[in-house]
């Protein structure tokens, strides 16, 4: 609530921004002087976001805060890697005021400009089943409202008036510019935002930006507003019409509404936004981007195809290839020459990104700084950025990890969206409202109170959000479309979209199941969080079983048989196998307290992730039996463990029930086995490598080993990904 009041104080008054930019400087200096750093991250946000929205700030408080981002390079993560993010957008800003909201607002808003041609959108995606429909409403209700009146006009508006105060400062007279930019026809609104998004990315691609060029070229568009008498800064100073300068609000993000009812719709919309505005249809376009349609993955496997193709051209059959260009004899070629070997893809026409599209050389997608992660082929950039929230418990992030494992399992077969998209992925919990906080969370909040716990911003800004979302929804909707209101939620899912950039990354495991019934098929599925087990009353008949001998009393739960590798830290091989009678077990892949973040899924410090130590934390429910002077009795005790993977079989003729994700609408009934290992990324493949070691002989000697896939990682994006 103090970061919104704050912001909304800027909006509102902009000349009190200096002052708070100052007061947020001094709290973070103080911060880093008394070695408070569960602050600095936080103060660091809520500044940079500050610096974005607001005008008028001097050269001195933007080089006051590039100093102290980059005394913060000294720290260790994730102080170093959000302060470097933010030194190098600060160092462009210095140079080029303005270019932070300008190439902000283009994104988002998805206005079309070839110098900055990068696009982004927020999915929000909320499952009907798990969440009610007063929430859903009331979300929708909200978005629609403040939509309403973020027209291209008055988006194209806002990014003149910001760049020209930004630039001119005290000089520019704010309301007479807001006059002039709302009389303006849309074609001549049009020739003055592109003028000025040309002036403020020409300039900051330059090498050595200078700022005084930059105040002259824009002092040119500003005179060509307000004519003439605008020409002399000096007698500018001043509105006299108007005390207060009217506010340039930065626009919240362009969000679509998603009810996800389809398993492929996370899928169809990122294929529907990397498409061109012409071409919005689904029904044959989708098939034509040669991206196999929405077949299921049974389909998805190779066909190996023998090949009688002898590689030289001249035996080819007329017309089975392209006609020889016109300009080589014909002697020539027909003569013995070798067909390529690698087949080039060729992309469908319609999905050929336009040349503008591949963006400046070397600019990030977002920040717009040098950077080599923006092009993963040559010449294909990724200009598009999805950002994906799901709102919910535990149970939809189970659902979002099955979308994310079908997409790059698609991606290895098609590979068309990973060089073209950037996939964000944010998680806001909403919770049922009629359970006690202490009996829901350990239930369905177990990942959100573990990104709590690991960040400390995530757990006062994001997890305190769900007592506002049921607030919202129960009240009822105002008809009254001209009364402007501040949409508290949507400023918060706006701020964690754009500042949330720090992922953590969490281990998915992949579950083999086998039926008692031999006639039925092994299933194979995935889950994020939890695997319950529970032990059936049934039984499955087995040919050849010895009856029970009378008298024999039978306990309650089923004998099983367990065998699992340990997670170690030193990753050592160690097999474990053993067998008890046991009521139920849980498999939990998320650890339940800080004592347990070095099992836990964490953000690693490179580009490419990799997980040092994941495990599987497995509580069994043991059976024991005492015999005393009343006869037997039964009692039973918790087992905990830690596995790096698991198979479990039953032994006794008993049943099992597999929950995966908490989620009831994934439940596997009649299992008699089932394996548990970490989910292997779809892309990678099990590599051979050479050992070298000596023998007793002294004789050097060769061994191939192989190296172990890849895990699939799920990244969840939070402000500041895993604080130490």
């Amino acid at each position: 609530m103090w970061r919104w009041s704050l912001h909304k104080k800027v909006e509102r008054d902009p000349r009190k921004s200096p002052a708070l930019v100052r007061i947020l400087l001094r709290e973070l200096e103080k911060a880093e002087s008394e070695d408070l750093r569960h602050v600095i991250i936080p103060l660091l946000h809520t500044l940079m976001y500050v610096l974005t929205k607001a005008t008028g700030i001097t050269e001195e408080l933007y080089q006051r805060t590039y100093t102290f981002c980059t005394r913060l390079l000294t720290l260790p993560t994730p102080y170093c890697t959000v302060a470097l993010d933010y030194a190098i957008r600060l160092k462009t800003e210095t140079a080029v005021p303005g270019t932070l909201y300008q190439r902000m607002v283009i994104a988002e808003q998805n206005l079309m400009n070839e110098l900055y041609p990068y696009q982004e959108r927020v999915f929000l995606f909320v499952d009907p089943e798990l969440v009610s429909a007063s929430v859903c409403s009331a979300l929708l209700l909200e978005i629609e409202a403040a939509q309403v009146q973020q027209t291209p006009e008055a988006c194209m508006r806002h990014v003149v008036s910001h760049a020209l105060q930004a630039a001119l400062g005290g000089a520019c007279q704010a309301g007479a510019l807001h006059r002039k930019l709302q009389a303006s026809p849309r074609r001549s609104l049009e020739r003055y935002f592109h003028a000025v998004v040309a002036a403020v990315e020409q300039m900051a691609s330059e090498a050595t930006p200078s700022r005084a060029g930059h105040l002259e070229r824009l002092e040119e568009i500003y005179c060509s507003l307000l004519g003439p008498a605008a020409a002399t800064r000096g007698r500018c100073g001043g509105d006299p019409l108007q005390d207060r300068p009217p506010s340039t609000p930065l626009p919240s993000p362009y969000i679509t509404f998603h009810l996800w009812t389809d398993e492929e719709q996370l899928w169809k919309e990122l294929v529907l936004f990397l498409r061109p505005r012409s071409q919005l249809h689904l029904s044959a376009n989708l098939e034509a981007l040669d991206l196999q349609g929405f077949q299921p993955d049974q389909e998805w496997a190779r066909v190996s195809v023998l090949s009688t193709d002898s590689g030289i051209e001249r035996d080819l059959p007329s017309g089975a290839d392209e006609l020889p260009a016109p300009s080589i004899p014909e002697g020539e070629h027909a003569g013995l020459q070798r067909k390529g070997g690698i087949k080039k893809r060729v992309w469908p026409p319609d999905f050929l990104m336009p040349g503008s599209w591949d963006g400046p050389p070397g600019l990030h997608q977002r920040t717009g700084r040098p950077s080599g992660d923006g092009e993963l082929l040559p010449g294909v950039s990724r200009l598009h950025t999805a950002r994906v929230l799901v709102l919910g418990d535990d149970r939809m992030l189970g659902r979002l990890a099955q979308a994310y494992h079908r997409l790059r399992k698609r991606e290895t077969q098609k590979f068309c969206l990973t060089p073209r998209l950037s996939l964000q992925l944010y998680y806001i919990p909403v919770l049922a409202p009629e359970e006690p906080v202490a009996s829901r969370q350990p239930k369905l909040g177990e990942l959100a109170a573990f990104l709590g716990r690991m960040d400390p911003w995530y757990e006062s800004t994001v997890n305190t959000l769900c007592p506002a979302i049921h607030k919202l929804a129960e009240m009822p909707p105002s008809l009254d479309t001209s009364r402007t209101v501040d949409p508290f939620i949507l400023d918060v899912i706006t701020y964690y979209v754009r500042m949330g950039t720090q992922p953590i990354y969490f281990q998915i495991y992949t579950v083999k199941i086998f039926f008692g019934d031999l006639s039925q098929d092994p299933a194979e599925d995935i889950f994020l969080t939890e695997l319950k087990v529970k032990v059936q009353d049934s039984k499955f008949p087995r040919e050849g079983c010895s009856p029970r001998r009378r008298g024999a009393a039978e306990g309650p739960g089923a004998e099983l048989s367990l065998c699992y590798q340990k997670a170690l830290l030193s990753h050592r091989p160690r097999e474990v196998t053993i067998s008890l009678r046991a009521t139920g077990l849980v498999l939990k892949a998320i650890p339940a307290s800080d004592t347990e973040v070095s099992g836990a899924p964490h953000r690693p410090s490179t580009a490419a992730p990799v997980t040092d130590h994941t495990c599987l934390n497995v509580s069994v429910t043991e059976v024991t039996k005492s015999s005393n002077l009343a006869g037997r009795s039964f009692s039973t005790m918790t087992n905990t463990f830690r596995a790096a993977n698991i198979q479990i079989q039953s032994q006794d003729q008993r049943l099992l029930t597999l929950l995966l994700d908490k989620d009831n609408r994934r439940t596997f009934r009649d299992v008699v086995r089932f394996e548990v290992a970490p989910c292997p990324e779809p892309c990678s493949r099990v590599q051979k490598s050479r050992e070298s070691w000596v023998n007793s002989h002294g004789q050097k000697e060769m061994e191939m080993t192989k190296a172990k896939p890849k895990p699939l990682l799920m990244p969840i994006n939070t402000f500041s990904g895993i604080v130490q």
